[in-house]
């Protein structure tokens, strides 16, 4: 497991869940320790939401086998029910049990995961998967996270967890426990709280049903995918009929308007800067992609909370984890309903 320098969340020292009483409902927010993953398990078990991190974004998991609790994440997110979730699972070996791995889905998985890379592959028949988590198509978007909590959750509950970004649709994803409150807490029943994630960016997808396709740029570099498999990757995208989440047009959109390739902000207009710009939030004053990838959703919230009605964003290079930036800045942009 590449964990890095997290903690292991499971040898803290065991506290009771605390209770976080909404308007309009009652979250549990729960410690990153066992009573507090065996507790989420309980509220999975029992069909209802809970968000949980993962070393990319926070992710909404629901049963996926649970077609009630799918559907409540789509209604806790508004999320159009023509785009496919992603389903996370704690290992390879149940990955195999749900889909058909070619050898190029072996070869990625054995290079990636875990970590943050989504595989599409084709759904075998009668695994219990529900239909709403593929929006009815035969394939399934999969992938084993890195990340502690992840796990933990993942293992204990044994079986799927559907589970999309843990924020109202086409919003800004959240990397800390606090944007997952701001966006979806009096919608939601579980939140486990492990502190903000590493990434911020979420999952690379890929198709491995053909020849492998790139379907969304994010953590995992196009480059690095491409030359593990010995071959470039095409490139497939129609956002009218997404085969994979974050494929529409317009998504990870903030309030205000986004100006993208800015090289000063006008006088109405707030920036958020790349490099040695003078900005009032800069993704890496040094110009690291890495840096940049990881700050991008935690700032488009602080203008949100700031209430910034124009954006201006410095150019991004689009190249690594640069791609994955302007995907995510050009459907900000977008223009919206």
């Amino acid at each position: 497991m590449h964990h890095g320098t997290c903690p292991n969340y499971l040898t803290l020292a065991l506290h009771q869940p605390k209770r976080h009483v909404m308007t309009n409902g009652t979250l549990s927010i729960l410690h990153a320790d066992a009573a507090g993953i065996a507790a989420a398990v309980d509220l999975l078990r029992a069909g209802k939401r809970v968000a949980f991190p993962t070393e990319t974004v926070y992710g909404l998991g629901a049963d996926a086998s649970n077609d009630t609790a799918v559907a409540g994440i789509y209604a806790a997110k508004g999320r159009p029910s023509f785009n496919p979730l992603i389903v996370h699972l704690p290992d390879l070996e149940m990955a195999r049990t749900l889909c058909d791995f070619n050898d190029d889905a072996l070869r990625l998985a054995s290079a990636f995961w875990p970590g943050a890379l989504t595989l599409v592959l084709p759904l075998k028949p009668r695994v219990g998967i529900s239909k709403l988590v593929t929006a009815g198509l035969d394939t399934l978007a999969i992938r084993v996270p890195d990340h502690p909590v992840a796990e933990a959750l993942l293992t204990a509950f044994g079986g799927p967890i559907a589970a999309p970004s843990a924020n109202p649709s086409g919003r800004v994803s959240p990397t800390t426990a606090a944007h997952v409150m701001a966006g979806l807490g009096d919608r939601i029943e579980g939140l486990v709280d492990a502190g903000p994630c590493g990434v911020g960016l979420e999952s690379t997808i890929i198709s491995c049903v053909d020849a492998p396709a790139l379907l969304r740029a994010g953590g995992i570099p196009a480059e690095a995918i491409a030359a593990c498999l010995s071959q470039p990757l095409a490139i497939s995208a129609d956002p009218a009929t997404p085969v994979a989440p974050g494929q529409l047009a317009s998504h990870y959109a903030p309030s205000a308007t986004i100006r993208l390739n800015a090289q000063i902000a006008e006088p109405d207009e707030v920036m958020l800067g790349f490099g040695a710009v003078d900005a009032r939030l800069n993704l890496s004053p040094s110009g690291d992609l890495t840096e940049a990838a990881a700050r991008l959703f935690d700032y488009l919230h602080q203008l949100d909370a700031m209430g910034a009605a124009r954006i201006a964003v410095s150019p991004i290079p689009n190249h690594g984890l640069g791609a994955a930036i302007n995907d995510r800045l050009q459907r900000a942009a977008a223009p919206r309903d």
